[in-house]
């Protein structure tokens, strides 16, 4: 971490609902957590399913506090979005990730991991290890 700086987390789904119940579990299962900068981008502009780049972008932007944004999808389409933007190379901050880790999990894991301080690898690496959360 540097200057008590905190990696922003972005929680991308095709529904704004999803999105921001998302991110409050995830913050409310990190012992409220809000110090972390985390921005739900769900649905479209419009209120309805699907994605969008522009809320996407605003969203980053909106978490950035110069340490690295770790970006999770739910589904297909939201990662291409998310992988569309990270190819243009200037419509995502400096830093920001797509993340390869379950949606709820590793949002979870993101923030919890997130508000200890951690630095981007960290925080990615923890919302990943939550693909071996076993539950039976």
């Amino acid at each position: 971490m540097s200057d008590g700086k905190l990696v922003g987390i972005v929680l991308v789904s095709h529904s704004a609902e999803v999105a921001a119940s998302v991110a409050e579990l995830a913050k409310g299962l990190a012992g409220g957590a809000t110090a972390v900068p985390v921005a739900a981008a769900g649905g479209t502009e419009g209120g309805g399913l699907g994605t969008s780049a522009e809320l996407i972008s605003a969203a980053a932007a909106s978490v950035d506090r110069g340490v690295g944004v770790a970006v999770l999808t739910d589904l297909g389409s939201a990662v291409l979005t998310v992988k569309a933007l990270l190819a243009e190379g200037d419509e995502l901050p400096d830093g920001a990730r797509l993340v390869d880790a379950p949606f709820v999990e590793g949002a979870v894991a993101a923030v919890v991991t997130a508000a200890t301080g951690a630095d981007l690898d960290a925080v990615e690496a923890a919302a990943v290890e939550a693909y071996s959360y076993r539950k039976v």
